[in-house]
Order: C-alpha cells, then sequence, then structure tokens
C-alpha cells in the first residue's frame, strides 16, 4: 500500500554553500549545450529544491549517501553540509566534463563515472552495499519507461528497508501523461511515496518526491 502526503517545503531560503558558482553554472550550460539530449533542465537546481532533495540525508553516524546525476554539484554542497564526518558521499555520472569539474569543485566526493542503471554493480566496485540514501537529479523525463523502472529498481536494491530515495519533478509538467506515468511507477516501486509542496523559488518551479520501503516482487 502506498501514501502520498504533502510536506512543506523547507522555509529557511537557501543552504549555506548550495549557491551556484559562475564555473557551476558554466558547467552546467556547457554540458546542457553538448549533450541536449541528457539535460533535462536550463537551470541547476535552486537552494530551496537542493536543501529539500537533501533532507534525508543522516546528520549522524557514518551514513552512505548516493547521488544520481548531480551535474554541477547544486544538490551536492547541501549534502555536504548535512553529512558528518563519517560519511560517504558518491555521485554517479554519466557526462564525463561534468564528472570532471565535479572532481576539481569537490575533492571530497567520490565521482563515478557511470550508468545509474547499473547502480548496484557501480556501488558492488566500490565496497558500497548499503546506502542510507539516494537523491537523484536524473531528468526522468528523457527516459522511456523501461528505463525509469530499470533504475528504480536499482535504487530499490541499494537502499532496501531502511534507507530513503528523494528526486524531483518539475510544477508545470504536473498535467502530463509522462508525470502521471512516472509517479504510477513510483508508487509501484516504493510502499510510501511522500510529495512535497512546490518550492517556487527554483526555475522553473518544482516539487520533490520522498520514497521509502522498496515493494519487494
Amino acid at each position: 500500500m502506498t501514501s502520498e502526503h504533502a510536506l512543506p517545503a523547507p522555509a529557511h531560503p537557501g543552504v549555506a554553500g548550495s549557491t551556484p558558482t559562475t564555473g557551476a553554472r558554466r558547467a552546467f550550460l556547457a554540458a546542457a549545450v553538448r549533450r541536449p539530449g541528457q539535460i533535462g533542465a536550463v537551470f541547476p537546481s535552486s537552494p530551496r529544491l537542493a536543501g529539500l532533495l537533501a533532507s534525508v540525508v543522516p546528520s549522524h553516524g557514518a551514513p552512505v549517501v548516493v547521488e544520481l546525476g548531480p551535474g554541477s554539484g547544486s544538490v551536492s554542497a547541501p549534502i555536504a553540509d548535512r553529512l558528518p564526518a563519517g560519511g560517504r558521499h558518491l555521485a554517479v555520472e554519466l557526462d564525463p566534463a561534468l564528472a570532471a569539474y565535479l572532481r576539481r569543485s569537490r575533492p571530497g566526493m567520490e565521482v563515478v563515472d557511470g550508468d545509474a542503471r547499473e547502480l548496484t554493480s557501480l556501488l558492488a566496485a566500490r565496497e558500497a552495499g548499503r546506502v542510507d540514501a539516494v537523491v537523484s537529479g536524473l531528468p526522468w523525463s528523457l527516459f522511456g519507461q523501461a528505463d525509469q523502472r530499470a533504475i528504480l529498481a536499482q535504487v530499490s536494491a541499494v537502499i532496501g528497508g531502511e534507507g530513503a530515495f528523494t528526486t524531483f519533478a518539475y510544477t508545470h509538467t504536473l498535467a502530463m501523461s509522462s508525470a502521471r506515468r512516472f509517479r504510477r511507477l513510483l508508487h509501484e516501486a516504493f510502499d510510501e511515496v511522500v510529495i512535497t509542496r512546490t518550492v517556487w523559488r527554483n526555475v522553473p518551479p518544482a516539487y520533490a518526491y520522498v520514497c521509502r520501503r522498496p515493494v519487494t516482487a
């Protein structure tokens, strides 16, 4: 059984260190021009949306956090802000130039060149089988339904019954058939699907999904 609730967007104006730098904007726009079929946005996530997505990251212990499609790192910053000293932050990025930029700009993050559809094997190669949170910036609208299912299955496998998964969608796509199909996939994949309120201070406005307890086949 799935549940769908509304959570408020963060009341704070942003997260320390999460405002995109000029270099990050250039890296993001260069990737959008270079590979328009794989970059699903014109602007990086705003500090408010980034902070909301990162809110599932445990702030104590030694958690393992995986970021899918980090892009230029707009969500990586609030993840790093929340992550305790003993934590581990792995970022899976398909675009080689963005991966190289992240290695230069965020040396404390483990950047993994690879495809989210191969997440379990990518993490196994780095001895990171147990994951506490997966935070996704992937452009779901650019994937077919089979790829969406494949990625969600990989996420489900790594977070198990205790972890959490967050991703986002743009408000203007809410009524589109592709957005409704993706929401149904989330409900099929997870026992709990929480939908946040809209983050209006994002371009374009967006909301987040917070998912827990994968549904086992």
